[in-house]
């Protein structure tokens, strides 16, 4: 029989709710409690608690034990598993504005696997960033074809991703994490995780006038509520 957890093929909607599974266990981890319930997890995420268990269930080694939960430890190292958070990537980024600066001072990102280990402007305005070199962009390709560094990220605006994700490719990136709020071309091959800030935020501001209007909180269907077990 084939090993659930030896496969890193899980949904994609599963693999985004991910991240923040892991940051809540870890910090019932630091709290010092030995098992976490899928019910309280959905219940501090605002998550349906059926929708949660089925998450867990499709990547931990150990079911979740009735009334206790799962076993926090054994969690943790699964979901570190399936996000690549027990390897470690390392990739350049484009843009040293105002979002840039924030991304490259945020020394967080190295407990999730990733490291930016420089930045690229047009015109540098520092030699470093949060302790990272700032080139300019026209040394970006024969850096990146030097280090092999495999992930690129855009934070330029939206008229200049284009030009920047070709660099990129040029240079031997696989995967571009895209800040700029446009859509962009790019070969099939190449993986690309586009973070849209406006479309959130109209997402954010829509659904706060939906509640001030009264349309209150969606609640999970009658048939869910039903199945929901304490673990």
């Amino acid at each position: 029989m084939k090993d659930k957890h030896n496969s890193l093929v899980i949904l994609k909607s599963t693999l985004s709710r991910l991240p923040s599974y892991y940051c809540f266990v870890e910090e019932r981890k630091a709290a010092g409690e030995e098992y976490v319930s899928s019910v309280a997890m959905a219940e501090s995420l605002g998550i349906n608690p059926v929708l949660v268990r089925k998450d867990l269930a499709s990547i931990s080694r150990e079911p979740g034990r009735p009334k206790v939960g799962f076993r926090v430890e054994t969690l943790l190292a699964d979901m570190k598993k399936y996000l690549g958070y027990d390897h470690y990537d390392e990739a350049v980024l484009v843009g040293v504005g105002a979002l840039g600066h924030v991304l490259l001072q945020y020394g967080g990102f190295a407990n999730y696997g990733l490291g930016i280990v420089a930045g690229f402007d047009r015109e540098p305005c520092s030699a470093t960033v949060g302790g990272r070199p700032v080139l300019p962009v026209e040394k970006l390709v024969s850096f990146l074809r030097r280090t092999h560094i495999g992930i690129g990220i855009i934070a330029v605006p939206a008229r200049e991703a284009q030009k920047v994700a070709q660099m990129l490719i040029d240079g031997g990136v696989r995967a571009i994490w895209n800040f700029a709020p446009t859509t962009l071309e790019l070969p099939r091959e190449i993986l690309v995780k586009n973070e849209n800030l406006a479309a959130s935020l109209a997402a954010l501001t829509t659904e706060l006038r939906r509640r001030i209007g009264g349309g209150g909180v969606d609640e999970p269907p009658a048939e869910d509520k039903k199945t929901i077990k304490k673990y």
